[in-house]
């Protein structure tokens, strides 16, 4: 069992990224989303992306510009699927789409599911083109943990599994996405598959409860380290595998 395709939505509507968000997790996928193209590049560097769901009409770069810088061959992702998505119906923005390398389009307003039957058909078409491609990690191990992606478990140095909620598994997927990063509670809350509801709080209690399961709490140098004033950081080194 692979793990779930993750889908990069670029979008600066908030609304229609966490609906879009939660309507692929139900079905299956993994979802991550940018507001804008600043957003899209720093997550590109740090996470695999299957495909994105681009935005044409962006605050700074619009979704042509972003197409185009995607598939120049100095983007370090010259073959990620795209699927762009347009308030406007006239056929010559979808063709510029096209043409500047956009696998499919899909215009706004748009059915979820008409969305969701073009990703599936486009992560099949492109998945011979991608054999080549670096295989996603099936699970990450740091400072003697294991976290397995295909069973979604945690393992502990001594064997032990330990048993996570869903939030705090997809918070612990986070830090280790992106080790040494500062991650702020907005990002966390954004990042963290919007199983974390609500408000900063809530990620502090999160953050509390998954220390506490892996003994991090009472350690003198904890694994997930508070920053005052700017949020957390995962302080091991983490290796894929």
């Amino acid at each position: 069992m692979e793990p779930a395709a993750q889908i990069l939505i670029v979008d600066d509507h908030q609304e229609i990224r966490d609906l879009l968000g939660r309507f692929l997790e139900r079905h299956g996928f993994r979802a991550i989303a940018c507001r804008d193209g600043a957003e899209m590049r720093r997550e590109l560097k740090i996470t695999r992306v299957d495909l994105v769901v681009l935005d044409l009409m962006l605050p700074g770069d619009d979704g042509l510009k972003l197409c185009r810088e995607l598939r120049s061959a100095t983007s370090g992702n010259p073959d990620i699927p795209i699927i762009m998505l347009t308030a406007m119906s006239e056929d010559t923005d979808c063709i510029i789409g096209l043409e500047v390398g956009a696998d499919d389009y899909v215009p706004k307003p748009f059915n979820p599911r008409e969305l969701l039957a073009r990703i599936k058909a486009v992560l099949r078409r492109t998945a011979g083109s991608n054999a080549g491609a670096v295989k996603p990690p099936h699970a990450y191990r740091f400072s003697g943990w294991v976290l397995d992606l295909v069973r979604r478990e945690l393992t502990s140095a001594a064997g032990v599994m330990i048993a996570l909620t869903g939030a705090e598994y997809d918070l612990l997927l986070t830090f280790l996405e992106r080790p040494g990063q500062v991650l702020s509670r907005d990002q966390l809350l954004e990042l963290a598959r919007n199983r974390i509801h609500g408000y900063d709080r809530s990620v502090d209690v999160q953050v509390s409860r998954l220390r506490r399961k892996m003994g991090d709490d009472a350690s003198p140098s904890p694994l997930i380290k508070t920053i005052r004033g700017a949020g957390y950081i995962l302080t091991t080194d983490v290796e894929q595998t």
